[in-house]
């Protein structure tokens, strides 16, 4: 019975733990993004959405990372991500709304 307890326990710890190293990639990009270092910033929330691919945050900033280095079909996909994953983190949402408003008058005024 212990044994099935443990085994049931792992996977919850192992989320956590996943989480928390994700976690730790966001806050070390953040930084480095505050700094102008976009490619390390990329890099750092590249790993955490691979760390823990649920962490709605790092898809956010990733999505920010691609859009401030002009990769606007990435930066899409992430955005589309991060608002699947919490659809009601008004962050999100808003960072989201902005890139669409932006990226649509810019297709816009390369079609005319």
């Amino acid at each position: 019975i212990v044994a099935a307890a443990v085994v049931a326990f792992a996977p919850a710890v192992a989320a956590r733990d996943a989480r928390s190293q994700a976690k730790e990639q966001v806050d070390f990009g953040i930084k480095v993004a505050q700094n102008g270092l976009w490619k390390e910033a990329t890099y750092r929330w590249v790993k955490a959405t691979e760390i823990d691919p649920t962490y709605p945050a790092a898809w956010n900033n990733l999505a920010i990372a691609y859009e401030q280095q002009g990769n606007f079909p990435e930066a899409q996909k992430a955005y589309e991500k991060a608002v699947q994953l919490d659809p009601k983190n008004q962050m999100i949402r808003q960072n989201y709304d902005l890139f669409k408003e932006i990226n649509d008058r810019a297709k816009r005024r390369t079609d005319r």
